[in-house]
């Protein structure tokens, strides 16, 4: 009786397409195929031709590594796009900062507070001091 593995967690199971890739990987393959290809036949003559293939490697490899770079279930873009968040977008230091409600003046701050005032009671009257 043949016997088949089925792998416990599905969501690392991929569509295979052809050649065993998916179409991320094929898509990201022939964009570098697209762009490395002509820079090699267009730049032998002038650069030579292990210089051209050198520069035509250095060119298509970011391709490739969006095509098969993974780690913990996230693509490139997802790691690149994160480290970005934290070291230039998000501030390196977030300060802690609270608003004590007895300390405020509830007819001058912001609209929440405003609004828990209006809760009960008259709308419109004023007390007075």
């Amino acid at each position: 009786m043949a016997y088949v593995s089925v792998p416990k967690d599905l969501t690392k199971v991929k569509n295979k397409v052809a050649f065993n890739l998916t179409k991320r990987q094929i898509i990201c393959i022939g964009i570098g195929a697209a762009i490395g290809i002509p820079f090699y036949f267009l730049t032998r003559g002038i650069l030579g031709m292990s210089n051209a293939a050198t520069v035509m490697v250095i060119l298509m490899l970011p391709a490739f590594m969006f095509a098969m770079y993974e780690k913990d279930g996230m693509h490139l873009e997802d790691v690149i796009l994160h480290i970005l968040n934290v070291k230039v977008f998000r501030p390196p230091v977030r300060t802690y900062e609270t608003e004590n409600y007895y300390e405020s003046n509830p007819e001058t701050t912001g609209s929440k507070n405003a609004s828990r005032e209006k809760k009960g009671g008259k709308t419109g009257v004023k007390k007075k001091k």
